[in-house]
């Protein structure tokens, strides 16, 4: 299963998607998850579903799965990246073929990395502060019904409280949205999931996913600067 990943330009593609599909479900759950910071309690709903998403025995073992999958998706986009341009025999097919696609299809490979550095400092923000170095906040535990909950919500007021992190956020929302936008679509036209039946739906699902998921994403760091929540 392994060396397929390596084989032909349809394989790797197939491979992109499964992938794909499985970081795209995490997106949902990810972000369902922050958007509790909008219900203005304080941060409890938020810090009672961080601390069972981080305690899980489940969970974290999907997590392992996630870094796994994230870590083929990007092997493998880049590896199509590459064998792509080397099989492009002419700038003026490479030309025909732009006429007939959009930037953003013809840009994953940029777009993928700026994703990628994006979460290498949102990993740092926060999994790594959460699973290792511990919270920088002055109160980095809550008191939710009686019992102690690390305050993952206190330290996203103290992390989006800074402009530039908040710009760096945003732009990173706008560049998974210029990904998915392409990616969505894609990732199910290659698994097969392209007949005339399905088309349109996969096209209307994946327009609205790719709006809505990078808004909801954006909208935390911009309300938590301009003090929208509390």
């Amino acid at each position: 299963m392994a060396a397929g990943l390596f084989k032909s330009s349809i394989t790797k593609k197939f491979w992109m998607s499964l992938t794909g599909i499985f970081l795209i479900s995490f997106l949902v759950v990810h972000c369902a998850i922050n958007a509790t910071i909008f219900f203005n309690d304080g941060g409890k709903t938020f810090n009672l579903w961080a601390h069972f998403m981080g305690t899980n025995i489940i969970v974290r073992t999907m997590e392992i799965g996630l870094f796994v999958g994230l870590i083929l998706h990007i092997v493998d986009g880049l590896m199509l990246y590459f064998q792509n341009r080397a099989a492009r025999p002419v700038k003026y097919a490479y030309e025909k073929a732009s006429a007939s696609s959009t930037w953003y299809s013809r840009s994953m490979a940029l777009l993928g990395t700026i994703i990628l550095l994006f979460l290498i400092v949102h990993l740092y923000h926060f999994w790594l502060r959460t699973r290792i170095t511990g919270l920088t906040i002055a109160e980095p535990e809550m008191i939710i019904n009686g019992k102690l909950y690390e305050n993952l919500y206190g330290e996203m007021e103290l992390i989006f409280s800074y402009s530039w992190v908040v710009i760096l956020y945003v732009l990173g929302c706008i560049s998974l949205f210029w990904h998915l936008l392409h990616g969505f679509k894609s990732a199910f036209q290659s698994i097969g999931l392209n007949h005339s039946k399905y088309k349109n739906t996969i096209a209307l699902v994946g327009d609205a996913f790719s709006i809505i998921i990078p808004a909801v994403f954006a909208a935390m760091p911009i309300a938590f600067y301009f003090k929208l929540v509390h």
